[in-house]
Formats: structure tokens, sequence, C-alpha cells
């Protein structure tokens, strides 16, 4: 099995930014929300924050807080075997747990922290799903009241602080992956 990274942060943390990076680096990609795009297009529902926060909402209730981590659980051991894979948005601690149980010591999780106000403007100025301040606000709520999103982070293996620039973030990273990877 190959090295599995986790990464995890609030929404416009940088997540998807570190997972692009290792995309690049040839790590293939598994994107916890693309779950909840899914579900919404097997719904014949539009992608927006209200509808997305029903869906994840509603897949946890029926499945339990390790809802994602059942679902991808299959195309994850796969990934690992073929390649080194990034997981872009593991949510809950029940998730966690569910991954650690089976990938062991080949889950290491990396944690994105920023301020508060840097994610929130982040997030406003994104081009693809902007979030207004009061949505970016109910979103942080919401994930951390029913999607026990502060655990993940809380308990990972490598932080990395998001809030200068791209060429320090990269950096970090890259650290980080080569300790990983038992480079350093």
């Amino acid at each position: 099995m190959k090295n599995i990274i986790a990464i995890v942060g609030m929404c416009g943390s940088g997540k998807s930014v570190a997972s692009e990076i290792l995309e690049q680096m040839g790590y293939n990609k598994i994107y916890f929300g693309g779950v909840t795009m899914e579900k919404l297009k097997e719904a014949n529902l539009e992608v927006n924050p209200e509808n997305e926060k029903m869906m994840r909402e509603k897949l946890r209730k029926e499945l339990g807080m390790g809802a994602f981590a059942k679902i991808l659980l299959p195309k994850i051991i796969e990934s690992s075997k073929k390649s080194d894979t990034v997981l872009d948005g593991l949510y809950s601690w029940d998730e966690f747990k569910i991954l650690k149980d089976e990938l062991g010591d080949n889950l290491k999780v990396i944690a994105i922290i920023v301020d508060k106000n840097i994610r929130y403007e982040r997030l406003q100025n994104r081009t693809v799903r902007p979030l207004t301040l009061n949505e970016a606000i109910n979103r942080d709520i919401s994930e951390i009241e029913n999607s026990a999103k502060g655990g993940p982070i809380a308990y990972a293996d490598y932080y990395i602080d998001n809030n200068s620039n791209l060429e320090n973030y990269k950096e970090r990273l890259l650290q980080i992956i080569k300790e990983i990877r038992g480079e350093v």
C-alpha cells in the first residue's frame, strides 16, 4: 500500500490547493466533497450551500458520521494499491477512525490552519463556489456542530500555517511530504 495523505481544514483553508500540488506530483486525488456533488446530481438538485449542507447531513444521518469514509473506502484502498493517494476534505472524527483502522500507518493527516478572517476573505473572493461572509460563518458552525470536523484537525500528524503566501505554503507542504517519504 502506498502513502495516503488526508488533507483536513476548515472551508477556505487551502485543502484543494494542497491536493492539486500533490496531484501534480503524481498522487491520485479522491475528493470527499465529490460524494456530495454526485448525490446532489443524482437527486437533480442544484449545487448551492444550502443543498450541499442538506446532503452532507442527510448522508451522515443515514450512514452515520463516518458516511463519506464508508462510501469512499473501497476507492481509497484500490487507489493506494497503485499510487500515492491524497484525500481532499476528510471531515469527521468517525471518518478518520474508520480510515485509520483500515489503513493504519499508511494514512497521514495534514491540517491546514488559517486565521478565520483570512479564510472568510478568500471564500468571498474565490471563483468557484464563493461564499458570502454569513454563508462562511454558517458553514463553519454547521461543520463543527454537525460534522465533528474538529477532531481530525486537532489530531493531525502535520500542520501547515496558510496565513502567508503560496510560496511558503507550498514549501511547508513539500517539507512534510519529504518527511512522510523518509527523504529527510
